[in-house]
């Protein structure tokens, strides 16, 4: 059976500035790398392994990927350009606060983040869906079985829960967060509902 563990990157510079980051590609925060370590080492100490990590391009996914893969002993992880962040188009760049002001309103609030649509040259969440299937075939073509591996973002990160469950991407933006350094797995005997091994208290894009 393969098992997919889907995990946050640590909190980077435009988190702790209130931004939103999409494919800007700023380095983790001294928080994000303690993060990024507590992660490595959680997963250290509950005997997960895996038998190869892929991770978003983008350095702050990176980053957290290899301190994983170091902390494990493993080998460096493997960049995957499917795992990179939505593309958040004319919103890249934006505070977090101003979401509701700029994009009202086609929006959808929850709880904890207000999440634009489809602002000009953004990725959709039905775009994002149709990437996290093509992902999911990508890694189930080359894996059987055994334990993999991604490191990406909250937008995608969730969209590829989705996407694994075919559940309806409106309702998992409401379902939960996925916050930074956060861990899910997917798995057919795993529920939906059971999926998150770590969590976090950290609410942004």
């Amino acid at each position: 059976m393969l098992k997919i563990y889907l995990a946050r990157h640590g909190q980077d510079e435009d988190n702790a500035m209130g931004l939103l980051n999409g494919r800007r590609d700023e380095p983790l925060t001294d928080l994000g790398i303690i993060q990024a370590n507590k992660l490595a080492q959680e997963v250290k100490d509950i005997g997960l392994k895996f038998d190869v990590i892929y991770s978003s391009p983008l350095q702050r996914a990176f980053e957290t990927a290899k301190t994983v893969s170091e902390i494990l002993n493993l080998n460096e992880p493997i960049k995957l350009d499917l795992l990179i962040e939505r593309d958040f188009g004319i919103m890249t760049g934006q505070r977090l606060s101003d979401i509701e002001k700029l994009c009202a309103p086609d929006i959808l609030k929850t709880n904890t983040v207000n999440y634009f649509l489809s602002p000009q040259n953004a990725e959709t969440f039905p775009q994002l869906i149709e990437r996290a299937k093509t992902l999911l075939n990508f890694i189930r073509n080359k894996h059987n079985d055994g334990s993999i591996l991604l490191v990406t973002h909250g937008d995608l990160g969730k969209m590829v829960y989705a996407a694994y469950y075919r559940l309806d991407w409106a309702e998992i933006l409401k379902m939960f967060n996925f916050g930074n350094s956060e861990l899910l797995l997917l798995s057919q005997d795993s529920k939906p509902e059971d999926s998150h091994i770590f969590k976090t208290e950290q609410f942004n894009h």
